[in-house]
This record gives structure tokens, sequence and C-alpha cells, in this order.
């Protein structure tokens, strides 16, 4: 009997939900701190990340990149941490796409 043999028709690969990591404008987190987060905790360059920066200064929103949600998760955590550590408010949320 074959019908406990799965077949690719009856499976389905999901692909997994995407998120967006956001940052969120404050008034009182320095600019260099932003970019030190974006280069250290999502891995941009400093042109990159300065971008990203100006881009939250001036939207009062900017996006850090799109990942599966375990790793925005764990993004979000991360940018939390060390924003408390270093006394600054800075915000990070997901967003799903």
């Amino acid at each position: 009997d074959q019908s406990d043999i799965l077949t690719e028709e009856n499976v389905e690969n999901e692909e997994p939900k995407l998120f967006k990591v956001l940052l969120h404008n404050d008034n009182y987190t320095t600019m260099d701190f932003v970019v030190q987060v974006l280069e250290t905790v999502f891995f941009k360059s400093p042109a990159e990340a300065t971008q990203i920066m100006i881009s939250v200064h001036r939207k009062g929103v900017g996006m850090c990149g799109i990942y599966p949600y375990d790793v925005a998760e764990s993004k979000v955590e991360q940018v939390h941490l060390l924003s408390r550590q270093n006394q600054f408010p800075l915000k990070s949320s997901l967003e799903e796409i």
C-alpha cells in the first residue's frame, strides 16, 4: 500500500512569513547610537546605516531589514537590550509584510 508515501502533490511547502524590522524616532537617542545599532545588530555598512538613520530621523521610522519571524523578533530584542544598556529609549518593532 503506497497511501502512506508523501508525494509532492500533497505536501505544501509554505514560505515562512516575513517581517519588516523598524526603528522609531525619539527625541533622546543620538544619531550616532542609531548608526551603531544598525551596524552591529543589522550588519549594515556605515553608509547604509547613516541612510537608514536619516530616514528614521526625518520620517519617524526606518526599515532595518526583512526577516522570518524568529530572526525579526530576536533583532527587536537586541535593539531594546542595547538601548537599555546605553540608557536610550530607542524603540524597534516588527511588522508582517
